[in-house]
């Protein structure tokens, strides 16, 4: 994808919804005020680049072949990228400046989703912000991240929880600290759902069956050994083992768009860069699917 496509719409979208706020003035009694640091209104200097070129930055840099930000920004975006932002300021300012795009760049996430087709793959995922052995003394994210255990072992950090359709598109996406129960936030994710949904045994729950199932979803799930086991149709034994898409798509949330790395230094940049990596997956052609075809999909479950 050339990088001219992605701005144009960033670029409508930001003038849509983001207008370029008025400049605070400096009255002449405030300016003579200037020398004590006693003034009740600043000036708001324009910044040299517009939101759309840095959310375009931030995303773009998701898409690329580097694995460090400032890698990217220093050798690609102040040299080969010259002439498209001519006016990029240095990457210790963009570093400052760029928690300003974090709302707009949530906002624009939530165009880029998809549509649910009655067919969902529900996983979560570790965002590790450290290494293990430093998480008792890890600082950034104090009292924000946790402790958390999957099947590789225990991590400090977060826990991305995202849902998926069978063509590989989000329909939706949660951050919660990394102790959190898989079943807390599954509620709040499924509430513009419907049809079968697939997950793995972190799921397992009679009250969410139960709840989803008065919704108009139906909840599959692995079996622990000690549970009894239960009819399922051939249909929905087939799909169960399709779960692993969902792991290709944490794959290359992770190792593709870059979501997880140990080297933030703010909250905030954190999630503009989790988001933006988000964005960049949407943006891709081509994702996992399972390539149903029109009579296969006529046999999945409609909107009641």
């Amino acid at each position: 994808m050339t990088l001219t496509e992605p701005f144009y719409e960033i670029d409508d979208f930001c003038q849509m919804n983001f207008p370029a706020p008025r400049q605070a003035q400096l009255s002449p009694s405030d300016s003579s005020a200037t020398s004590t640091r006693k003034t009740k209104h600043r000036r708001r200097r324009a910044y040299n680049l517009s939101l759309s070129e840095s959310m375009t930055i931030i995303i773009h840099f998701h898409q690329s072949r580097y694995r460090t930000f400032k890698d990217y920004y220093i050798k690609e975006v102040l040299y080969h990228l010259h002439r498209e932002f001519p006016n990029a300021v240095s990457y210790n300012r963009f570093v400052e400046l760029q928690k300003i795009a974090l709302i707009p760049l949530c906002s624009y996430l939530q165009t880029k989703m998809g549509r649910c087709t009655g067919l969902s793959f529900i996983d979560s995922t570790p965002i590790s912000v450290c290494l293990p052995q430093r998480g008792n003394r890890h600082k950034v994210f104090k009292g924000t991240a946790a402790w958390g255990k999957n099947s590789v072992g225990w991590f400090f950090g977060f826990k991305l929880h995202i849902i998926i359709n069978d063509c590989g598109e989000l329909l939706a996406v949660s951050l919660t600290p990394g102790n959190t129960d898989d079943r807390v936030p599954v509620e709040q994710l499924t509430k513009d759902l419907f049809g079968k949904m697939f997950g793995d045994k972190g799921y397992i729950s009679q009250a969410l069956f139960q709840t989803l199932f008065g919704r108009g979803i139906e909840l599959f799930t692995r079996l622990r050994k000690n549970m009894k086991n239960k009819l399922m149709r051939t249909v929905d034994r087939v799909l169960l083992r399709k779960r692993a898409i969902i792991e290709s798509v944490n794959d290359q949330l992770k190792n593709i768009s870059m979501i997880e790395h140990s080297r933030h230094r703010s909250p905030l940049n954190f999630m503009v860069n989790l988001v933006s990596g988000l964005i960049a997956y949407c943006l891709q052609p081509k994702k996992p699917s399972l390539n149903f075809s029109m009579f296969e999909r006529s046999g999945l479950p409609t909107v009641l």
